[in-house]
């Protein structure tokens, strides 16, 4: 257990990383997918280089830089929270994000328009630039790690069922016998349906991910937000193992064919990426990862900021 606390003390929930840098470490440590796009009008030339989905996320970083709070979980959390530049503003919430929308300035609102205007050309004429310019790499620190789940202290003596969604009628790894110790550490990222997504060293040195039932937990359970996350229909392009361990060996739970239908949820970083999948094992419901970019994810347009905006009358998507 010691290995895992070692390997994850640094993570955190909606946090930025608690690390002090020098300054001229900090600076060559920020990653931005356009540095500058908050000080210099961006071109529709230039934008059309990028990938429709990178896109996405670089819209939501013209907010992000003013602390706009992402829901714990979706992609643009999983992708900002790693970031040390990062800061949600704690005053923000689901309903209320104008602190960070009032805080852009001209060129910023205008970049956010113009980006807006290129992805709907995107769309319109069905180019979504696949081999255009993509995510770049993120900060090269804590490379075993999931981003994005936290400690969670819990009764101890208790020995939980894991399972890989949630729901006890779904997969459960081990033969069926997966199952966390609250004596040992436990990590969360938060709930889905009333369901724990937790974090677990088992014994034989595996980092497995998966759900645990909260009404069957004895004892108090610190507050925990919501995990938001997407539902996207889409198939496996190129064959792949799926794996509840991402942070750790990486080890398949079983093996998708190209062509497999399944459930695109979000995406979340270690030293990679890993796109969070639900699909069925021996017939059974289950979720878990497989390396990005073996998914034909067309429609996962997550827009995040964008959503919020409309929902307040701001913009028209």
């Amino acid at each position: 257990m010691k290995k895992l606390m070692v390997i994850l003390l640094a993570l955190v929930i909606a946090l930025p990383c608690a690390v002090t840098l020098a300054p001229a470490a900090a600076k060559a440590d920020r990653v931005y997918i356009i540095s500058d796009s908050d000080t210099r009008a961006l071109t529709r030339e230039e934008l059309l280089e990028y990938q429709y989905d990178t896109l996405m996320f670089a819209f939501n970083e013209i907010y992000a830089r003013h602390g706009y709070k992402f829901e714990t979980g979706s992609r643009c959390y999983n992708w900002f929270t790693q970031m040390d530049w990062y800061h949600p503003n704690p005053e923000e919430n689901s309903k209320n994000h104008s602190k960070s929308f009032n805080a852009c300035s001209k060129i910023e609102n205008d970049n956010v328009d113009l980006i807006k205007a290129v992805r709907q050309e995107m769309r319109d004429t069905k180019n979504y630039n696949p081999k255009g310019k993509g995510m770049p790499t993120p900060p090269a620190r804590d490379l075993k790690q999931m981003k994005g789940f936290t400690g969670i202290t819990l009764k101890a003596g208790q020995k939980l069922p894991v399972y890989s969604a949630p729901s006890s009628s779904s997969y459960r790894a081990a033969n069926g016998k997966a199952q966390v110790s609250t004596n040992g550490a436990v990590y969360t990222m938060g709930l889905v349906n009333g369901w724990l997504l937790v974090m677990y060293e088992t014994n034989n040195g595996q980092a497995r991910i998966g759900y645990v039932d909260r009404a069957g937990i004895k004892g108090d359970v610190p507050a925990l937000p919501e995990v938001e996350l997407g539902w996207v229909p889409c198939q496996v392009v190129t064959a792949t193992g799926i794996t509840d361990d991402p942070a750790r060996t990486g080890k398949p739970l079983a093996h998708l064919a190209a062509g497999t239908q399944v459930v695109y949820l979000t995406t979340m970083y270690n030293s990679g990426a890993w796109d969070y999948i639900e699909t069925t094992i021996d017939g059974k419901t289950s979720r878990g990862f497989v390396q990005s970019g073996t998914l034909s994810i067309d429609d996962a347009d997550e827009l995040d900021a964008v959503d919020q905006m409309e929902k307040m009358g701001q913009g028209d998507g």
